[in-house]
């Protein structure tokens, strides 16, 4: 490809908000532009990339006999709205209404709609195993601050769906998958880790990330600092391990401390630690209040206790929810007293208190000297808040760090859970009708572009690995103007396009400085500048990722580069 021919428009500084190194490289070099906030155009040098990076999946997936499909885009929310999944991610929806008033969305998940393509079919155990995949984009509408290509509010993926007869079936494929993935990202040169993760709202689904360690990254990650233990923090166990209290049991006080908004102004007030606290919210679980008790220094995991509760949806009460049901502020809300049918779940942790400090469920007003097991009926006690540094480890090994990190595939084993949501059933071999069993698996491939342009640059631009690179060489003339440099380099052009290498020939009537400045930022493998020593046949190639500079003559070039190729 000439350059000329092409649009590459590298900059030279890009807008001073943007943190993230990808976005930033990615603008600089000229693969991309942003459209609208969150919304990116893939220029021509990223789409190759992206090409790429299909091409080897669409390898990997048949190679296991997965079969290609295309499903809509454009879809019915009452479709949606069947599943589990609808509730916690409507907010981040397109929504969308047609000539006849019917509610539509952009796929923010394609889960649905090849659930339905299945259930819509006579299906037989004879026809099972069978796996569905596409590469598509989908759509989330994101309220957080995007990050470039890392969170954006259309995304492309690989989607993959399974379908199986029984669990020894469901298993190998989810098994294969692990490999496939593993396979996938060695090739990229990923350092990655598989972790537990949150397998969202489908009951009993089991899942597993694919994360590759970043500061840019959104997700956290807990981990052991003696074990390979390793989860993503939505869904790691919390050991119960606690000393209870050896405080004397005293008796229950009220006390009035106006004016307290913070966990901090109210122990600094009470003279207590935050672990003496007593948190309560007031969530709302489908449709019913329930009140919710974390200490003072931990958090309430949401996954966690929709979990436990078997929950659709789950959302915290709002300030005129708890008005009305208790008379109060949301921080004033405590577990005495409370109406008779309001259900109370409580963290393991809360048996550790003794003498503690709560709400008191009116303006200005707080408990002292509260004991649980006196105090207050609790419904359950459940392991429902966030693992925290220093905790013990959950396989008894260490204790746990956090760090973070960038997810670019995950994998769940949804087993009938939604299958039987949609009624996607096959006839067994003698003759019953059986929900069938699924697994599914994603992969962010316009995410892993800016994963790989995290991890592949350096203070000039990009340095990318041969099998993703737009380009495998990048041909510059110094001097357009020169016959003599312009007429070797065209030569080595077609002779390097005959060999089939992959060129970038930067045939424009530009500066020499700004050629090479440009180049640097691209980051092609391999530069091959034709320069002053042209008339010898003379050119001089440099290696982008080490610096390495050699002399070659353009008639052992091509042997050169075939070597360099195959070791690198």
């Amino acid at each position: 490809m000439k350059q000329s021919s092409t649009l590459i428009p590298t900059l030279r500084d890009v807008p001073s908000e943007i943190e993230v190194k990808s976005h930033k490289m990615l603008l600089r070099a000229g693969f991309i532009r942003e459209t609208t906030s969150g919304v990116y155009s893939y220029l021509p040098l990223a789409k190759r990339v992206l090409n790429k990076l299909e091409k080897m999946i669409h390898q990997e997936m048949e190679a296991i006999g997965a079969v290609e499909i295309g499903l809509p885009t454009l879809q019915l929310q009452e479709n949606l709205e069947q599943t589990t999944n609808f509730a916690s991610s409507r907010d981040e929806i397109f929504h969308l209404t047609n000539e006849n008033q019917q509610n539509l969305i952009l796929a923010p998940s394609y889960q649905e709609a090849v659930t339905m393509l299945l259930a819509e079919e006579s299906q037989s155990y004879k026809n099972l195993p069978i796996t569905f995949y596409q590469i598509q984009s989908k759509y989330r509408n994101e309220k957080r601050k995007t990050n470039g290509l890392l969170r954006s509010k259309e995304f492309l993926m690989k989607d993959a769906y399974s379908f199986h007869a029984n669990e020894e079936s469901l298993e190998a494929s989810f098994n294969e998958i692990i490999q496939i993935y593993s396979n996938l990202f060695s090739k990229l040169g990923l350092h990655y880790e598989i972790i537990d993760a949150n397998p969202g709202a489908a009951n009993g689904a089991i899942a597993k990330e694919f994360i590759v360690a970043s500061e840019a990254g959104e997700t956290i990650v807990a981990y052991s600092d003696d074990s390979r233990f390793a989860a993503n923090i939505e869904v790691a166990q919390v050991v119960n391990e606690f000393s209870p209290s050896e405080l004397p049991i005293k008796p229950l006080e009220k006390f009035e401390a106006p004016n307290l908004k913070t966990i901090e102004e109210v122990c600094t007030f009470f003279n207590i630690e935050e672990s003496n606290y007593i948190k309560s919210f007031v969530f709302k679980v489908d449709g019913d209040f329930v009140v919710v008790l974390t200490r003072g220094d931990h958090q309430v995991n949401p996954y966690k206790l929709q979990n436990v509760l078997k929950a659709t949806s789950i959302s915290l009460a709002t300030e005129d929810e708890v008005q009305e049901l208790l008379g109060c502020k949301l921080e004033s809300v405590g577990p005495i007293k409370l109406p008779i049918d309001v259900k109370v779940i409580a963290d393991y942790a809360i048996q550790s208190i003794r003498g503690g400090v709560a709400g008191a469920n009116e303006e200005g007003y707080y408990y002292t000297n509260v004991s649980p097991e006196r105090d207050f009926a609790i419904s359950m006690y459940e392991d429902i808040r966030y693992i925290r540094e220093g905790d013990p480890s959950p396989d008894g090994q260490g204790t746990i760090l956090f760090k973070r990190g960038i997810e670019i595939g995950k994998i769940c084993k949804l087993g009938v859970s939604v299958s039987e949501q949609f009624n996607a059933s096959f006839t067994d071999e003698n003759g019953q009708s059986q929900a069938i069993f699924m697994n599914s698996f994603h992969l962010g491939i316009s995410r892993i572009l800016a994963v790989m342009a995290e991890n592949y640059q350096d203070d000039s631009g990009f340095y990318w690995p041969k099998p993703i690179s737009p380009y495998d060489l990048h041909l510059l003339p110094v001097d357009r103007e020169d016959e003599v440099q312009f007429n070797l380099a065209l030569e080595l052009y077609n002779i390097l396009t005959f060999y089939q290498f992959e060129v970038l020939f930067d045939d424009r009537d530009e500066m020499a400085e700004d050629k090479f400045t440009d180049a640097d930022l691209i980051g092609l493998p391999v530069r091959i500048k034709v320069g002053k020593r042209a008339s010898e046949g003379i050119v001089e190639v440099k290696i982008r990722s080490t610096g390495d500079t050699y002399e070659w003559a353009k008639e052992e070039l091509i042997d050169h580069l075939n070597e360099l190729f195959r070791t690198n």
